[in-house]
């Protein structure tokens, strides 16, 4: 334990370093509940979905949290030493599946992702197959190409996201000034790509856009009201690249949520989402 009684601390090994994970006790009253799993936003610590994790709880669902490579409590912090990208945060989703096996036989899994964590979800189906999960669920997740952001937006999105990935390259990491936190630079490098041609660059020589067309694993794409980083267009475009999954396109309302909402504050206004993403669940075919 960690000394804070509302989830175990573990950590699963992967190449280069280890991810820690925070698995929370299940749903009272329930046995076999279709359990959740989040990847957080880039820079977010999974601390921060706490709130969320309790709202996922009450409505019935056990949850665990991952943090990303580098982030909260995950290893290495990211240096110049670091070169892993887009291909090493899909991978990441696989090892902490793979170590949560015995929680999640013989119960529904889903993948829930936030921002940069959806992506990294997404590519693990798209790289690795959706056989392990019964669905995903995407929220304020989209793709950040600079042609998606509505009115002359996008003229500002354009520049800020290259001069991030330029800094990143000379300086062998992205320092985080600002924004998404201490970045290792083929993370920032992978993130600008999507940014500057709105596609997926290929990993491990794989077509990842021909991936991603291909996956068929039920999703839910919600995005969020105020959304400073990712707006309802670039949800939209995201969900344009879902051509073989069964998906249901939804937004989070200020009205719905009874609160302000934005990339980040959603998380403490989440109790109806919560209650969607069981629902969703509940509609899946029983494993």
């Amino acid at each position: 334990m960690n000394g804070d009684p509302e989830y175990v601390q573990e950590f699963v090994d992967v190449d280069g370093g280890r991810l820690g994970v925070q698995v929370y006790p299940e749903p009272a009253g329930t046995t076999g509940a279709p359990m959740v799993v989040i990847w957080p936003a880039m820079g977010v610590r999974a601390r921060y979905y706490r709130p969320f994790a309790a709202a996922l709880r009450a409505a019935g669902l056990a949850v665990a949290v991952a943090d990303l490579r580098g982030n909260g409590a995950s290893t290495p912090t990211p240096s110049r030493a670091d070169r892993y990208g887009y291909t090493e945060l899909a991978d990441d989703v696989g090892a902490v599946l793979a170590a949560l096996k015995s929680r999640l036989d013989g119960r529904k899994r889903l993948l829930v992702g936030h921002s940069l964590g959806g992506q990294a979800a997404l590519l693990h189906l798209a790289l690795h197959g959706g056989d392990e999960v019964d669905g995903l669920a995407l929220i304020a997740v989209g793709i950040p190409y600079w042609r998606s952001y509505p009115g002359l937006r996008g003229l500002s999105v354009l520049p800020y996201t290259q001069g991030i990935a330029a800094t990143a390259a000379l300086l062998g990491v992205w320092p985080g000034w600002g924004f998404g936190g201490r970045q290792a630079r083929g993370v920032i490098r992978d993130w600008a790509y999507t940014a500057r041609t709105g596609r997926f660059p290929r990993l491990n020589g794989t077509d990842t856009e021909a991936a991603v067309r291909a996956v068929r694993t039920p999703a839910l794409a919600i995005s969020v009201d105020d959304d400073q980083y990712t707006p309802h267009e670039t949800m939209d475009a995201l969900c344009a690249k879902l051509t073989s999954a069964p998906l249901t396109r939804e937004r989070y309302t200020v009205a719905q949520a009874g609160a302000a909402l934005d990339h980040f504050t959603w998380v403490r206004a989440s109790t109806p989402l919560a209650r969607r993403i069981a629902r969703f669940a509940d509609d899946l075919p029983p494993r």
